[in-house]
């Protein structure tokens, strides 16, 4: 079910295994002219093309846009007790990883008597959370998205999910719950790039416009996040989820076959993919998989998932050359089964977020870990971090100076600005001093 790359005898810098390791084709480019005409029709029309929208391509025309606050509470008290259990374990261990994320706040720099400048970080004001409600209703992204935002002080959190038919035109009802039991209480039965749309530009008289929107989604929400970037902030363009699993022959073929699995379930273009230096785990691996996929409750679409260009294992000559394909991979959440798993995850400098030896399973992080499941992907945990408190905060510099403080650099200035011939940079120091106007 899993094809072989052999990268075996192949090595040297490492700068082309981005370009040899499985991984699906991912064109946000292309569905922009799809994406487009919706945007502009929510920024004209607003909630009327929500709801044609919603008809369109969720096939429900929601009786409220916004959820009322009564349904928000109705969903809590009919959760499961378990379920609920669940959710409060994950927001407690998320809540408790976030606030070490924050970190120090506020920092102060003196360079000299009367000369300081301090960066105070402030949280976004308002926030667009979007939830996905497609092949599977991710409660978690709830807690992900919610939660840092909370820790890192944004006063207004908005959160939209696609209206679903099955639930009379709301979200799915764990979603509602989750918002609810968070203290979300603007929450939006609105799905897709419609929903971006809503966020960026606002809807008269329903949803004021954010400054920034977060949440993973389909390539057509990916799609319209690129095109309102910069009308609004985003935190990124979220592809098809992946798992790498670098493992050597100490690793237990039914975990990685399992896990592979694991992240193959949540779409058809998901990527799986074990890069190790056994023959021996890459055939019980194989084994394992085939063993266990017809027992998936979603089954077919885990084979697709595993038997598309985006998936396969590759085999290397050792644990080293592992270490540099994985890194060039960069995959938003790798797995090391390998002896002394601890010191061969401090090697790593690309990943979205490691999960160290046979105990520590994706499905742990995207649930209880405490960790961030919104992550990089598509390689760009090669230059980009996890969803985190920091995500929901902005640097700015506070710069005070005295007379005395700026006469010290008073003439660095004028010298700068007259080096870049924008000599009026100059005069607004030299005035200050009696100098020309």
């Amino acid at each position: 079910m899993l094809r072989t790359v052999d990268l075996r005898g192949r090595g040297g810098d490492g700068s082309d295994y981005r370009s040899l390791v499985p991984r699906a084709a991912f064109d946000v480019e292309a569905a922009l002219d799809v994406v487009r005409p919706i945007c502009d029709a929510v920024a004209e029309r607003g909630a009327e093309a929500l709801l044609e929208f919603a008809e369109k391509f969720d096939h429900v025309r929601p009786a409220h846009l916004r959820v009322p606050a009564a349904e928000l509470a109705r969903a809590a008290d009919e959760l499961d007790p378990d379920l609920r259990a669940s959710f409060e374990v994950a927001i407690d261990r998320r809540r408790r990883v976030a606030a070490v994320e924050l970190g120090s706040a506020d920092e102060t720099v003196d360079l000299a008597p009367g000369a300081r400048v301090s960066q105070r970080m402030v949280p976004v004001g308002r926030v667009g959370l979007y939830v996905p409600g497609g092949l599977a209703p991710l409660s978690s992204s709830v807690i992900m998205n919610v939660v840092p935002a909370q820790v890192a002080g944004v006063e207004q959190i908005a959160l939209a999910s696609p209206p679903q038919l099955e639930f009379g035109g709301l979200p799915h009802p764990a979603i509602l719950a989750v918002a609810h039991l968070l203290g979300v209480t603007e929450v939006y039965a609105v799905g897709g790039a419609q929903a971006i749309a809503m966020f960026a530009h606002g809807v008269d008289g329903l949803c004021a416009p954010v400054d920034l929107v977060t949440g993973p989604g389909n390539i057509y929400v990916t799609a319209a996040k690129r095109l309102l970037r910069g009308m609004v902030g985003i935190d990124s363009e979220a592809g098809p989820t992946e798992i790498a699993i670098l493992a050597d022959n100490t690793a237990d073929p039914r975990f990685v076959a399992a896990d592979l699995i694991s992240q193959a379930e949540h779409d058809p273009m998901a990527a799986a993919v074990l890069v190790t230096d056994s023959l021996a785990l890459a055939a019980a691996t194989s084994q394992a998989v085939e063993e266990q996929v017809p027992q998936a409750k979603h089954a077919d679409r885990i084979r697709t998932a595993l038997t598309g260009e985006q998936s396969g294992i590759v085999l290397v000559d050792d644990l080293d050359q592992g270490v540099a394909v994985v890194d060039a991979y960069a995959a938003e959440h790798l797995e090391i089964h390998t002896a002394d798993a601890e010191r061969v995850a401090g090697r790593i400098r690309n990943a979205g977020a490691i999960f160290v030896g046979p105990y520590a399973p994706v499905s742990l992080g995207d649930y209880c870990a405490g960790s961030t499941h919104v992550l990089p992907t598509a390689g760009c945990a090669c230059h980009s971090s996890g969803l985190n408190v920091k995500s929901f905060l902005k640097a700015m510099h506070v710069i005070t100076y005295t007379a005395d403080a700026l006469a010290e650099v008073a003439h660095a200035v004028e010298t700068f600005a007259d080096a870049e011939d924008l000599p009026s940079h100059g005069n607004a120091v030299t005035v200050r001093f009696g100098g020309r106007s």
